[in-house]
């Protein structure tokens, strides 16, 4: 799944907890953006596979509740990645987000 950060209709916060129940939470996961604007949850973390990402945020460590449907009904950390996405796109001040 992938939301296009340039269209209000699918930027949502309800499309935030879709993406996030979108994966599991058993391995490790990076949420990325490509430079059109296109947020998507990649099995690549790290520096693997940059070509076309503008921003990525920090590695969501398996095991923690970070993706699934459980994760997807957490209020707080759907928000937090809204309003960040949102605070970051179009012009991210840093190419990693880890404080958000």
């Amino acid at each position: 799944m992938q939301i296009d950060l340039n269209n209000p209709n699918e930027f949502t916060l309800e499309n935030i907890s879709k993406l996030i129940a979108s994966k599991d939470d058993s391995k490790h996961r990076q949420l990325r953006v490509t430079k059109a604007g296109k947020a998507y949850i990649s099995d690549d973390v790290g520096c693997d596979n940059l070509q076309d990402i503008t921003f990525r945020f920090e590695i969501f460590c398996k095991g923690n509740d970070y993706f699934g449907e459980r994760a997807s009904k957490d209020t707080k950390l759907v928000t937090r990645i809204f309003d960040a996405l949102k605070k970051n796109w179009p012009n991210p001040k840093y190419s990693f987000i880890d404080r958000f």
